[in-house]
C-alpha cells in the first residue's frame, strides 16, 4: 500500500486499502457514520466495502441518483434534512463512496453542515481516484454552470482501492485518463510518454497510474491549496472543457462526462498554447494525436461557439472579467493566468472541427 501526505490528511492507495478505512473508522467510535452513494457505487462497490470493513450494521445510506445534473443545491438540501431527520451532529463522519460527483457534492455537504463535520473520501472511478477525490476541492453546480458554488476543504483521509475500476465500463475508464493526461501534459513528459501506450490495457500498471497522478496533484496542491498561484495549472484543458460539458448538459440527451469535455479541452488550449505560449507544433501534434486516438472525435457544432463563449465568461477561474487559462509551454511545463480573446478561442474551436475533416 502507498500512503501519500497531504496538506492536512492521507491518501491510502491499494488492493489491501479497505483493511485501512477499517482501522480509521476505529478512531470514530461512537460517531454516527452516514455512507453517500448513487445507484452504480451502491450496486458495485458498497457490499464489499460494507464487508470489509465491517460497518454494514453501523452505517446510515443516502443513496442518489448519479450524473452531474444530480450535483445541485437541490441535492445538497435534501441530504442536509435528512441529515436534521438523523439527528446527524458535529460528532459524525460522513462517507463519500462514489465517482467525481458523490466526492465533490458529498465533500460540499459535509463542509458546511453545522459549519462542518467530518468526511472521508472512497472513490470508485478513474476520475475519482486520480482527480475529484484528491486536493480538497468541494462543491455544486448552479444552472449548470460548473463548480460555482463550494469551499475547499480537504476530507480526513482518502482510500482508494483500485479494484473498484473492474466495475467501470470503457467509457468511464476513458473519462478518467483525460486527467491524467492532464496531469502528464503540466508536469511529467515521461508520464506523458507512458500514457500514450496506453496503460489502461493493463490492469496491473493501474495502481502506478493511479499513484502518479495523485503524485503530481498533491505536489502542486500541498504548495498552493487555495489556488492563489500554481494550482491554477491543474485547470490546463478545463476552461474549454467546463464550458463544453455544462453546454452538453443543457442541450444533449446523452450529456458529455466530464473526461471526455476535458479531452476535447485539451486539444483546444494546446492549440492556444501553440499559438501564443511557445508550444511548438511537433508537440501540438503529438498531443492531437494523442488525444483523438483514446477519444472518440466531439461533433462540435459551430452554432453552439457563442453559447461556449457566454459560459467561459461565467467561468469561477476569471479574473477582472478576462477569460483567463492556462497553457502548455511545453509538454511538461504549464504556466497560468493567460488572458485569451474571443477571436483565439473560437479559432481554437474551429481547430477542433478542423481535426473530423481531416480525420
Amino acid at each position: 500500500m502507498h500512503i501519500i501526505k497531504t496538506k492536512e490528511s492521507k491518501i491510502f492507495i491499494g488492493n489491501d486499502v479497505l483493511d485501512e478505512v477499517k482501522k480509521t473508522l476505529e478512531k470514530y467510535k461512537g460517531y454516527q457514520k452516514i455512507l453517500i452513494v448513487d445507484e452504480n457505487s451502491f450496486n458495485y462497490c458498497a457490499t464489499d466495502f460494507l464487508i470489509q470493513t465491517e460497518l454494514a450494521n453501523d452505517v446510515e445510506i443516502i443513496e442518489l441518483d448519479s450524473g452531474e445534473e444530480n450535483k445541485t443545491l437541490e441535492i445538497c438540501q435534501y441530504i442536509w434534512q435528512t441529515f436534521v431527520e438523523l439527528k446527524v451532529d458535529r460528532d459524525a463522519l460522513v462517507i463519500n463512496l462514489g465517482g467525481g460527483v458523490i466526492c465533490d457534492l458529498g465533500g460540499f455537504v459535509a463542509s458546511v453542515y453545522k459549519r462542518g463535520i467530518n468526511f472521508i473520501n472512497v472513490p470508485t472511478t478513474l476520475l475519482a481516484q486520480i482527480d475529484a477525490s484528491v486536493g480538497g476541492k468541494v462543491g455544486v453546480d448552479l444552472n449548470n454552470l460548473k463548480n460555482i458554488i463550494g469551499v475547499f476543504n480537504e476530507a480526513e483521509a482518502v482510500f482508494i482501492y483500485p479494484n473498484f475500476l473492474r466495475t467501470l465500463n470503457k467509457r468511464e475508464m476513458l473519462a478518467g485518463y483525460s486527467e491524467a493526461f492532464k496531469h502528464a501534459l503540466i508536469a511529467d513528459i515521461d508520464y506523458w510518454k507512458k500514457l500514450k501506450t496506453n496503460l489502461l490495457s493493463n490492469d496491473s500498471l493501474w495502481e502506478q497510474l493511479i499513484l502518479r497522478s495523485v503524485e503530481i496533484k498533491n505536489d502542486i496542491v500541498k504548495r498552493d491549496l487555495k489556488e492563489s498561484g500554481e494550482r491554477k495549472k491543474l485547470n490546463f484543458g478545463h476552461t474549454i472543457g467546463h464550458a463544453l460539458e455544462s453546454y452538453s448538459l443543457s442541450n444533449e440527451e446523452l450529456p458529455l462526462l466530464h473526461g471526455e469535455a476535458v479531452a476535447v479541452g485539451l486539444v483546444c488550449e494546446a492549440y492556444i498554447s501553440h499559438k501564443v505560449n511557445g508550444l511548438n507544433h511537433k508537440e501540438l501534434k503529438d498531443i492531437v494525436s494523442c488525444v483523438t486516438n483514446f477519444f472518440s472525435y466531439y461533433d462540435l457544432k459551430e452554432d453552439s461557439f457563442q453559447l461556449l463563449i457566454g459560459l467561459m465568461k461565467n467561468d469561477k477561474k476569471n479574473k477582472n472579467r478576462a477569460i483567463n487559462f492556462t497553457l502548455l509551454k511545453t509538454i511538461g511545463e504549464a504556466t497560468v493566468n493567460h488572458k485569451i480573446g474571443e477571436d483565439l478561442i473560437l479559432e481554437a474551436l474551429n481547430y477542433y472541427c478542423s481535426l473530423k475533416k481531416i480525420d
